[in-house]
């Protein structure tokens, strides 16, 4: 329970003076902090807790009331006589003050060697909800919460085993934060679990705050704009994950699981794919591979396009894109970027907004400033197309994460071809391959199964088979149990 580093202060005292010192000393005066002298039939007892963090009600039926029956006051006959478990034994003021922030009723008597910390925690947990971020049609739609007991609570119903596999962390030297390494002992690699302790235990840092935030302390390139950890608020897809070989982080008061290791082409598979029939899931899976390759193309081949070969255009489009920028003062690369920068403020102005205001604002927002700029001359109707269509492919990719960086992508892109137009595209393309070829996922090849090339894994990637084809996990996860089930025989 060692939380910070503070002068100690050694029983016996008296019970002003403990009273105090844990006040000043390490709780800096706060006016939360509760203390009660009460009178027993042996000596009089101090009882300390911070008063938003304890039961109130807790506190007086079964600690104050029980302790005044006993017999004595010493540890054994305290013990037997409060109906509460996990009853410790503090001897430092260090002790008593983390005990005290984790929801401890201390209780102490002048001369004795120790003082008593007995659990009352206030445990205050909004409901399960439905998920907002990972929005699903079919499957599970619960997702986490802030409490990791409730989150541990949803792991063990969905894995209901002997070999799943739970290690407790403590990361965060200011604010220390409960950290689960979740596994299934019988299927996860060792290398990936090991790599995954010694990370976690080789943090410094003063909080490790939520989730998203953790994964930029243990990620393998931290100045990429590629996600290497997948974020899931989703108990069912962090359970199945699990069940693929990979291992899983919870963070205390974090409503969302961290997945590793992971490829570029699992930020764009869900679970929903599985629950799917087989076809509709393999088609929806390319789709969104292919709007996301759409997306971060449209728009760049329309400055490379207009700026230097409008040799490639065909001569009927030529002719409805001349006329349509007859009226543009800009170059095309200016328009463009103007145009995406618009439409980046109003997806940012719609998330930030209250629900129904934010999807209103979207929708009349997209619609009145499209039709303004191009009855103004900053735009063609034509680049209005492609922009959207570049922005609804963006939304194809269930993380969000993944879809912001394809987002930011375009931009420098868009710079690329306007300035050296197909040759700028050819070379940023080789630029992000090269990138995503060196990328590393808990020291996985994070760019499998193209790099390296696995075809058994297009399965669990690009495509969805029947599951009397899918008997095997990824091997790029490399799982103890490659085979999920035996083979059907027909």
């Amino acid at each position: 329970m060692k939380r910070r580093t503070r002068k100690s202060t050694y029983f016996p005292c008296k019970l002003d003076n403990l009273k105090q010192d844990v006040t000043k000393q390490f709780f800096n005066g706060s006016p939360d902090v509760a203390a009660k002298t009460v009178n027993t039939q042996h000596d009089k007892l101090l009882i300390i807790y911070m008063d938003y963090l304890v039961l109130e009600k807790e506190v007086q039926t079964n600690i104050i009331s029980k302790a005044q029956g006993a017999k004595q006051l010493d540890y054994d006959t305290l013990k037997s006589s409060i109906p509460v478990t996990d009853i410790i034994e503090l001897k430092t003021l260090n002790e008593i003050g983390s005990a005290m922030l984790e929801g401890y009723v201390i209780l102490y008597t002048e001369k004795s060697q120790t003082c008593l910390a007995i659990p009352a925690p206030r445990i205050d947990q909004r409901k399960p909800e439905k998920a907002e971020t990972e929005s699903l049609i079919f499957g599970p739609r619960i997702s986490f919460s802030e409490s990791i007991d409730t989150n541990m609570n949803f792991i063990h119903k969905r894995l209901d085993t002997p070999t799943l596999a739970v290690e407790k962390f403590i990361v965060g030297d200011t604010i220390p934060s409960e950290v689960r390494l979740v596994y299934l002992s019988d299927i996860a690699n060792d290398e990936a679990i090991q790599e995954m302790r010694s990370r976690l235990n080789s943090l410094k840092i003063d909080d490790a705050m939520e989730s998203s935030a953790l994964t930029q302390f243990i990620e393998d390139n931290s100045y990429s704009i590629f996600p290497q950890f997948l974020v899931t608020e989703l108990p069912d897809r962090f359970c199945y994950s699990l069940k693929e070989g990979r291992v899983g982080l919870l963070v205390d008061k974090s409503p969302s699981g961290i997945i590793a290791p992971v490829s570029f082409f699992s930020f764009f598979q869900t679970t929903e794919d599985v629950y799917t029939r087989w076809n509709m899931g393999a088609f929806i899976r390319l789709m969104r591979i292919i709007a996301m390759i759409l997306s971060i193309t449209l728009t760049p081949t329309y400055v490379a396009a207009l700026t230097y070969h409008y040799e490639i255009i065909p001569d009927a489009l030529l002719v409805s894109l001349g006329h349509s920028r007859t009226r543009v003062p800009f170059p095309p690369l200016l328009e463009a970027l103007i145009l995406e920068f618009l439409i980046e403020l109003i997806r940012e102005a719609g998330a930030r907004l209250p629900t129904k205001v934010g999807q209103t604002m979207g929708i009349v927002g997209g619609i009145v400033i499209g039709q303004a700029v191009v009855q103004a001359g900053f735009t063609s109707n034509i680049l209005i197309i492609i922009v959207a269509l570049s922005a609804l492919a963006s939304f194809t990719t269930p993380s969000y994460l993944m879809g912001s960086a394809i987002r930011i992508i375009r931009f420098p892109l868009m710079l690329f071809a306007g300035f050296w137009g197909f040759i700028g595209l050819i070379f940023s393309f080789a630029f992000i391959a090269i990138h995503l070829v060196k990328q590393r996922s808990l020291n996985f090849p994070y760019f499998v199964p193209i790099y390296p090339f696995q075809p058994r894994d297009f399965n669990n990637s690009f495509i969805r088979l029947p599951f009397l084809w899918s008997t095997k996990r990824a091997y790029s996860n490399r799982p103890k149990q490659i085979r999920r089930f035996p083979k059907p025989k027909r």
